[in-house]
């Protein structure tokens, strides 16, 4: 699927990018593989890390919101993840404008090249904060995942499809809970706050993201959205399994901040299929004859959700304890 083919990823310097990117260099063999951001440093740090395969790499310093330096970018492309986006809440809302900027404007400006250009697929990475948004920053993403689904609209006879992957946070990311509560631990603190004693969250790690990813540009057809079937935990489980017998002082929610992760709405249930190992939402226009569900799954009972809190996997204390060990805390 990915072999010999030119890949280009939006914010490509992050932690899924380079996930992404030594995932695809160990499983497959592509032609080349573009990362595209604005850290240089980043980069020079990310080129070093891959030294082995610099034939194979590319770096382009832009930003999603210069459209001319995408065109330029897309140029031999095959597909497109587009990854880069303002994602720290507080920032988002300090800072709307800029939020929209990089998120919808960005949005539109990697469809528009896309379009015009000779690729084939794009993925784009979602959020479980875009369904049913509480901040700036999850609304920015609905938008987003809204102008993903639309873009198949305008395909006309291209060769070329757009659909997302939505998932929350992965385990160990920089400002989530696993590394805010391992700080605490390191630093001699046995009290872990919770935020409030009945949140949950979905398991995830970095390399199950990837694979949906790539999932996703084997089988989409247009307007998908992929999730994973993954674990549920709940926070105070986590606490436990971090720090046995430690204080869990309830200091309430934060603003902007939820109860659960929500993946599927009710709303959603009218086009949702189930598969062996995720879902799919399938858009409810669809606007070409290449846009076709998979009817290898089966389609949800109308009125269903898919919540960390109504999940039908749980992780227990010592599973969490046994996925501890293999999480890499993001720098």
């Amino acid at each position: 699927m990915l072999n010999d083919k030119t890949i280009l990823i939006t914010g490509g310097t992050g932690s899924f990018g380079n996930c992404f990117t030594k995932y695809v260099l160990e499983h497959y063999e592509p032609k080349k593989i573009i990362i595209y951001s604005r850290d240089e440093f980043k980069q020079f740090l990310m080129a070093n890390e891959f030294k082995k395969y610099e034939s194979r790499l590319r770096f382009f310093i832009g930003d999603v919101r210069d459209k001319d330096r995408l065109q330029r970018a897309l140029e031999g492309v095959d597909y497109v993840i587009h990854a880069a986006a303002l994602k720290q809440v507080p920032a988002c809302e300090y800072n709307p404008n800029e939020a929209i900027r990089t998120n919808i404007h960005g949005a539109q400006n990697v469809i528009d090249a896309a379009l015009d250009s000779n690729v084939k697929k794009v993925v784009a990475l979602s959020t479980d904060k875009a369904v049913n948004p509480v901040n700036l920053y999850g609304g920015t993403k609905l938008v987003s995942d809204k102008l993903f689904v639309a873009a198949n609209a305008y395909t006309g006879t291209k060769d070329i499809n757009f659909s997302i992957v939505r998932y929350g946070n992965v385990a160990g990311s920089r400002g989530s809970v696993i590394p805010f509560f391992y700080n605490i631990i390191k630093n001699g603190g046995r009290e872990l706050p919770i935020t409030d004693y009945r949140m949950t969250r979905f398991w995830i790690s970095l390399t199950q993201g990837v694979e949906l990813v790539i999932k996703a540009l084997e089988e989409a057809t247009g307007g998908e959205t992929f999730i994973s079937k993954i674990p549920s935990f709940k926070i105070t489980d986590l606490a436990k399994a971090m720090l046995p017998d430690c204080e869990m002082p309830e200091v309430g929610i934060r603003p902007g901040e939820k109860l659960h992760e929500i993946m599927i709405t009710t709303e959603d249930s009218f086009t949702t299929y189930e598969y062996e190992k995720h879902f799919i939402v399938y858009p409810q226009m669809v606007w070409n004859n290449k846009q076709k569900p998979d009817l290898s799954g089966k389609k949800v009972k109308e009125g269903f959700s898919y919540s960390s809190d109504n999940n039908a996997q749980w992780l227990s204390v010592e599973e969490i304890k046994e996925l501890l060990k293999t999480v890499e805390l993001e720098k």
